[in-house]
């Protein structure tokens, strides 16, 4: 069985069906992009995945375990942030806290927490233990993005690119089994993607699973194991990099890669 699992994906939006029964297994550490033109639905099957947008039918395992079916209740924000802590979300326009520095950010969700179920002040011993193992694996994250010298900074001292590789590494702080990235370099000026897709591409070198919506092409060819094809609410094609890009098959897809701008992803 795969270690991630969608059955019948179904999304409308005031009568518009935006995802129309997708079915898409991932297998663990790899890495899969999603391609296709706006309004394919790519971003919305996204949202579903991470429970930012309620399925109207489906069913999602990990590991066996199941997520989403047609018996699911949401009927309560415990329940819902329980399994979204299953997957990380980076965003195309960061989402970073204004009010935060660069080192709160990244621990802040984690310390949340960590409070939610260890008392700051009747478990003291054990809270700063784990405050201090958070507190170490941020200064970790930082290493991995290259912005140990920001650790003080605001978001509104840094540039686009470090404002994505810090949502990165917020991302990775909750330890979620798949990251997943929703268009991570379409607020980026071109000069500074470069330093976003070098972080992403370095994740995957930890075996990590990742699912990413891009419209980077070059960057999807190299860096994925698995590219999905979406058009119209559906995956019209699906296969290895070299598979869509080198040997396409549908006509749609083949329409799609012709009017687009092949970028190499470095």
């Amino acid at each position: 069985m795969a270690y991630l699992q969608i059955k019948n994906f179904c999304k409308s939006f005031d009568g518009l069906k935006v995802l129309k029964g997708i079915d898409l297994d991932i297998e663990k550490g790899e890495v899969v992009s999603i391609i296709g033109s706006s309004g394919s639905g790519k971003t919305t099957l996204l949202r579903c995945i991470n429970f930012l947008e309620t399925t109207d039918d489906g069913e999602m395992y990990i590991e066996d375990d199941c997520l989403i079916d047609r018996t699911t209740i949401f009927d309560s924000d415990d329940v819902l942030r329980n399994k979204r802590l299953n997957f990380g979300m980076v965003f195309q326009s960061f989402n970073l806290f204004p009010q935060y520095n660069v080192f709160d950010n990244i621990t802040l969700a984690p310390t949340l927490l960590l409070k939610s179920k260890v008392h700051p002040k009747k478990q003291k011993d054990l809270y700063h233990a784990e405050k201090e193992r958070i507190d170490k694996e941020a200064y970790a994250l930082l290493e991995t993005i290259g912005l140990t010298d920001k650790k003080n900074a605001y978001p509104c001292e840094l540039s686009g690119g470090q404002c994505q590789r810090v949502a990165i590494a917020r991302a990775l702080a909750l330890k979620p089994k798949i990251l997943c990235f929703d268009e991570p370099t379409s607020a980026l000026d071109p000069e500074l993607t470069g330093e976003v897709l070098k972080v992403i591409k370095s994740l995957k070198g930890q075996d990590r699973t990742m699912i990413i919506v891009t419209h980077e092409m070059g960057f999807a060819k190299k860096v994925s194991d698995k590219i999905v094809f979406m058009a119209n609410g559906k995956i019209e094609e699906m296969g290895t990099p070299s598979e869509i890009f080198d040997n396409p098959k549908s006509d749609l897809l083949k329409a799609f890669l012709s009017n687009i701008d092949k970028k190499d992803g470095e």
